[in-house]
C-alpha cells in the first residue's frame, strides 16, 4: 500500500487523477472503473485533497485504519522530500526563461492528463440511472458555471449536486433494478 501510493504520487504533478485511476483501476485492479467513479466522487465532496480522501478510503477498505495511514504516509513522504529540494533549486534558478517555459509546458501536459482520464471515465457513466444525457447535461452546466460563471465549489455542489442528487434519487425510486426489493 506504501509502495502503490508513493509510486502514484512520484507521478502526479499539478494533479493525480490521471495516474489514480491508470495505477488503482489499470495497472493493480485494486478498484473497478466503476467504484473509482464513485469513490472519486467522494473524495471530491470531502474537505481536503482529493487523492488524500482517495488514499484514505481505499486504504481503509483493503486493511482498515492501519491501510488507510500507509496510504497517506505513501502518498506524502516522498513528494515532501521532492518539494524540499526543489523549492530550494527554485529559489536559485526559477527566473531563468528556460525554467519559466519548462513550467508552461508541464501546465498543457497536466491539462491533456485531465482531459484523458475524463474520457476514460465516460464509459462509467453509462451505468448511472439517469441516464447519458442527464450526465452530459449536468457536466456542461458544471462547466458553464465553472468556466463563465466562475461559481466557487460551494454553489456548485449546492446547486447541480443536490439537484443531480435528488433526481438519481427520484429516478432510482421510480425505476428500481429488477430483483431489488
Amino acid at each position: 500500500m506504501f509502495l502503490a501510493f508513493s509510486i502514484l504520487s512520484m507521478q502526479g504533478f499539478g494533479g493525480v487523477m490521471a495516474i489514480a485511476r491508470r495505477e488503482l483501476v489499470e495497472k493493480r485492479a485494486w478498484l473497478t472503473p466503476e467504484r473509482f467513479l464513485a469513490d472519486w466522487a467522494v473524495a471530491h465532496v470531502l474537505p481536503g485533497p482529493n487523492v488524500v480522501n482517495l488514499s484514505v478510503m481505499v486504504g481503509d477498505r483493503f486493511f482498515g485504519w492501519t491501510g488507510a495511514a500507509v496510504a497517506v504516509a505513501g502518498l506524502f513522504t516522498f513528494p515532501l522530500l521532492l518539494v524540499l529540494l526543489l523549492a530550494v533549486g527554485f529559489e536559485s534558478y526559477g527566473s531563468i526563461a528556460a525554467v519559466q517555459g519548462a513550467l508552461k509546458g508541464i501546465a498543457a501536459v497536466v491539462t491533456a492528463l485531465i482531459a484523458s482520464t475524463a474520457a476514460k471515465m465516460l464509459p462509467s457513466m453509462r451505468a448511472h440511472p439517469g441516464g447519458r444525457l442527464f450526465c452530459l447535461f449536468c457536466g456542461m452546466v458544471t462547466l458553464a458555471l465553472v468556466l463563465v460563471l466562475r461559481w466557487p465549489l460551494p454553489w456548485i455542489l449546492g446547486s447541480v449536486g443536490l439537484t443531480a442528487w435528488a433526481w438519481t434519487y427520484y429516478w432510482l425510486g421510480a425505476h428500481p433494478k429488477p430483483g431489488a426489493r
